[in-house]
């Protein structure tokens, strides 16, 4: 199946629960379109298990999609710029420690938890999975998810500088942890060296080539955006500088989501600043909205979808309800290990711990990366537990974050 039909499939289920979800439902508009994809998925399985075919052509369709690809190679170079263009640079920096220790620090320290203790609870279950794929868990489960957590903050109405903390390092501790998942998969794989210099050096190539390389494109389509004052036109460049970007990035083996999310910051500050008429702002703003909002429809859609390709066996699944509480509690220490450091610089109000905690959502980032593992015994595993912390993520934290932010800061 091709990349058109693969939407014109999509794009009518996204449409059609957006609207049902609009109508009825009344949830946020992600959070709707996976749950009532989800449903939608529940009942096609228990129809197949009464005999019914039409599982089977559905399945086939899914099969066709590569998830992994569609998402890492395609979709998520779009979703981050978008991202990025609408955060204020200045509130970054005046949050940049925090945001620094949560997308490096508390991924690292997040990864590590994880990928041992999943280890010891998958052996007392006697569920063959090793300490190297564990870890491969950790590194895929323990960044939050800048699409899902970009979306609910949409709806929320968190004071500034807690969802600057928020929106900063989803879109940075997610290039970061694809980085490590990538490093480590290249040493599990056997590709590079088992060495943690040479896990240090490929880290440094993906990570900080990447932010320079965003740099780079961003100075270079701020300098086009200077000397053209026509909307058309300067949409086309930001639209060139993402596509061609993100591609370029790829094939020079550095992390193409970090220099979406630089060059983002760039043209979102800077040129919307210096490069820009109102008339430009204005559209551009429109139309990198919107393309937010079909990705985002289409990403979510597909995430509810993808429990029709899963196995379900009761090891699985025990598996993933046990791991839920861990990667919470991964999040929690993770996360308070750097505040309590930065607390002794700047007082820091506790529940803000506790809403970064049940905030970090998870989303189709960690499913793209645990499709993308190497068949073998343990996949299966670690694709179940993905998959059900990130529904429990998006359907049970998504929903009730603001809730608790309102009753934590009273």
């Amino acid at each position: 199946m091709d990349m058109f039909d693969v939407f014109s499939v999509l794009v009518p289920f996204s449409a059609l629960f957006g609207y049902l979800n609009y109508r009825y439902f009344h949830l946020p508009r992600t959070i709707g379109l996976m749950l009532s994809a989800l449903i939608l998925s529940s009942a096609l399985i228990i129809a197949g298990q009464f005999g019914w075919a039409g599982k089977e052509e559905v399945l086939g369709v899914l099969r066709s999609i590569d998830f992994n690809r569609l998402l890492l190679n395609g979709m998520l170079g779009f979703l981050l710029f978008a991202g990025a263009l609408n955060v204020e640079l200045n509130e970054l920096m005046n949050q940049k420690w925090v945001v620094a220790s949560l997308a490096t620090g508390a991924v690292v320290l997040s990864t590590l938890f994880v990928g041992v203790l999943t280890w010891l609870l998958l052996r007392l279950l006697e569920i063959p999975v090793s300490l190297m794929h564990c870890l491969l868990f950790g590194a895929l489960i323990s960044p939050t998810d800048p699409v899902a957590v970009l979306n609910i903050l949409k709806t929320m109405k968190a004071p500034k500088a807690l969802e600057t903390q928020m929106a900063g390092e989803a879109l940075f501790n997610d290039g970061v942890g694809v980085v490590i998942f990538m490093v480590l998969l290249k040493l599990a794989t056997g590709s590079h060296d088992a060495s943690v210099g040479q896990a240090v050096l490929l880290f440094v190539e993906e990570a900080v080539g990447g932010i320079l390389f965003g740099l780079c494109i961003g100075y270079l389509a701020y300098q086009m955006l200077k000397r053209v004052d026509n909307y058309q036109v300067e949409i086309l460049i930001t639209l060139g500088l993402v596509t061609g970007g993100y591609t370029l990035a790829n094939s020079i083996h550095i992390s193409g989501p970090l220099a979406m999310v630089t060059a983002g910051l760039l043209i979102g500050n800077h040129g919307r600043t210096f490069a820009m008429s109102e008339t430009t702002r204005r559209n551009l703003d429109t139309f990198w909205e919107l393309i937010d909002e079909i990705l985002n429809a289409i990403l979510f859609i597909l995430i509810g979808m993808e429990v029709l390709t899963l196995e379900f066996t009761g090891q699985h699944l025990l598996a993933g309800l046990i791991l839920i509480p861990v990667v919470l509690l991964a999040r929690l220490t993770s996360v308070g290990i750097p505040f309590s450091l930065l607390r002794i610089r700047k007082r820091t109000n506790a529940n803000v711990i506790k809403i970064l905690t049940w905030g970090g959502l998870r989303g189709g980032i960690a499913v793209a990366l645990a499709l993308s593992l190497p068949l073998g015994p343990e996949r299966g595993t670690i694709l179940m537990a993905t998959y059900m912390v990130v529904v429990f993520s998006v359907a049970v934290q998504g929903l009730s974050i603001e809730r608790l932010m309102r009753r934590w800061e009273e």
